[in-house]
Order: structure tokens, then C-alpha cells, then sequence
């Protein structure tokens, strides 16, 4: 049942990959600060995965990637993963990657 389940489910999230246009996003300096799950390379398979469901082509990209990221908007926010600044255009990617992340350092 689970096998049959996972199947579909990565068969659908293919399909929808495959229909939506790749595209490089551009890397622009960071300007939001972020609360991401992990910061990963932009050539890490986990990049690549989930720039894929969004329609981004990493390749030839070298810069740090933010997984999962929230926008910080309070001072004194406890993040409780890696606080970054990056290029997180929200209402285009809602908050699954973020590009272009540097530690906040205080």
C-alpha cells in the first residue's frame, strides 16, 4: 500500500517538475533575513530536488542555499535553525529555497 502510495506521489511530483519551465534565478546580493532548516551548496542533490519542483535551474550556480526558510521579522527571534541573509523572493518560491544565503553574524 505505502510503495503503491510513494510511486504515485513521486510520479506526480515528476510530472509537475517536467511541466514547469526551468529557469536560472538570478543571484542578487541578500537583503531578507532568514530562519532556513539547513543551508546546503547549490549543486546538492536536496537543492536540486526542490529547485526542481519550482521550476529553477541551479546548474552552474555557486552559491549557498537556504532549505526551508522563513522570513525573520522580529529582533530577538529565536530561530532555532541557521540565520542567514538571503535573496528569498517568498510569493514565487513560499519559502522552500532561498538563494544566495550568508550567516547574520552580530
Amino acid at each position: 500500500m505505502f510503495s503503491k502510495l510513494s510511486i504515485v506521489t513521486a510520479s506526480v511530483l515528476l510530472t509537475l517538475a517536467a511541466a514547469i519551465p526551468n529557469t536560472t534565478p538570478p543571484v542578487t546580493p541578500p537583503t531578507s533575513n532568514q530562519c532556513c532548516n539547513s543551508v546546503v551548496s547549490s549543486s546538492s542533490s536536496a537543492a536540486s530536488a526542490v529547485a526542481a519542483l519550482l521550476g529553477l535551474d541551479l546548474t552552474g550556480l555557486n552559491v549557498p542555499v537556504g532549505l526551508s526558510c522563513s522570513p525573520i521579522t522580529v529582533v530577538g527571534n529565536n530561530c532555532g535553525g541557521t540565520s542567514v541573509t538571503c535573496d528569498s523572493p517568498n510569493t514565487e518560491w513560499g519559502n522552500l529555497i532561498a538563494i544566495n544565503c550568508l550567516p547574520i553574524t552580530l
